[in-house]
Formats: structure tokens, C-alpha cells, sequence
């Protein structure tokens, strides 16, 4: 990442339409984007494809950029906004395929639905819990459960002592429950089987 003062400098380059400007600002950014991206989603490509969109539209509505404020904060604000707005538009979707019966499912045809329904409900609930949280619980949550990071690796990647790690964990687990509560889903507790 740049220092203050050459990411000024660069900044009213690009506004002039330096392609170089531009670039520099890219080659600073990207990968620090795409890693803070990846640590909200865990997903390398979601996390590259949110990130090109992100330098699209800051490079876009670099004009409206304050410079009193550090244009990384600016990008990664993007970045997590477009992200969350990602995450809201890919609620999961019903689909009669996804529930096939193969002869070597030893299952009823109505039990391998009723799995595949059971899997598609937590998976809905999951989302609703998950739009719940905010920084940093959100992130924990995702690097504990989905990266199955130990609290250890957490506490060193985030920088905070591992106590804070598993408060925020547990209260994070509460939050999401009572959010998947008041969507009125039924046996919320399924989520934390």
C-alpha cells in the first residue's frame, strides 16, 4: 500500500486521466482488497470478482473521493458494501433438479427431498443469521465455521487477544439466533446442530 502522500499524489493523477495513475492504484490495492474480501467470504474467486468491481466503481467516482480520508478505507468500504449487496441478491433458490434420486441412494425418493428441503431451510437461516452480524463478529464467525480457522489462528490474523475471539463467537451464535427467531423460521436451533 502506498504512503499518504504518494497515494495523493496518484489520486490527482488518475483524476487527470493518467492511465499509469491508474494502474498504480490497482497494483497497491488489489491484493490487499482481495484478501480482505476473502476474509469476509472465503470464497478466492467471489472475493477477485468483488474486488475488479469495487477499482471499477471507485475509478469511476474517483472525483467524489475525499482525500482528508485514506483511499484504502474508501476502497474497502466498496468493496464490503458490494460484498453484503452479493451476498442479499444470492438468497437461496428452490430448484426441482437439485432434488434427483439416484439408484444408488439407498433413501426414499421423498426422504432424499425432504434433505435436500432440510439443507435449503439451513441454508436460509444461516443467511438471515449471518445479515444479522457486524464487524468483526461477522468475519469470525465465517473464518470458525466455514474456514474452520481454531481460535488461535483468529486471535493472531485479527490481532486480538483469544478470549475476545470466543466472546465474540458467543455472542455472535446469540445474535443470530434471535435474528432467525424473529424471522419467524421454525427450529432455529437446527442451525447449531
Amino acid at each position: 500500500m502506498m504512503d499518504p502522500k504518494t497515494e495523493r499524489q496518484t489520486i490527482q493523477r488518475a483524476r487527470k486521466g493518467d492511465r499509469d495513475a491508474v494502474a498504480e492504484l490497482i497494483k497497491s490495492y488489489q491484493r490487499p482488497l482481495e484478501a480482505f474480501l476473502f476474509r469476509l467470504c472465503g470464497k478466492p474467486e467471489l472475493a477477485e470478482d468483488i474486488a475488479q468491481e469495487a477499482f471499477v466503481r471507485v475509478i469511476k467516482s474517483l472525483d467524489r473521493f475525499d482525500e482528508r480520508f485514506r483511499f484504502s478505507t474508501w476502497l474497502f468500504t466498496i468493496g464490503k458494501r458490494l460484498l453484503l449487496n452479493h451476498h442479499q441478491k444470492m438468497k437461496p433458490v428452490t430448484d426441482s433438479e437439485v432434488v434427483e434420486f439416484r439408484a444408488h441412494d439407498h433413501r426414499t425418493p421423498y426422504a432424499a427431498a425432504e434433505g435436500v428441503e432440510r439443507s435449503t431451510r439451513i441454508t436460509a437461516m444461516i443467511a438471515i443469521g449471518l445479515d444479522a452480524l457486524v464487524s468483526p463478529q461477522r468475519e469470525i464467525v465465517l473464518l470458525f465455521h466455514q474456514q474452520g480457522w481454531p481460535v488461535e489462528r483468529i486471535s493472531a490474523e485479527l490481532k486480538m487477544p483469544e478470549g475476545t475471539v470466543k466472546s465474540h463467537l458467543f455472542r455472535a451464535r446469540r445474535r443470530m439466533l434471535t435474528a432467525i427467531e424473529l424471522s419467524g423460521t421454525p427450529n432455529p436451533e437446527e442451525v447449531f446442530l
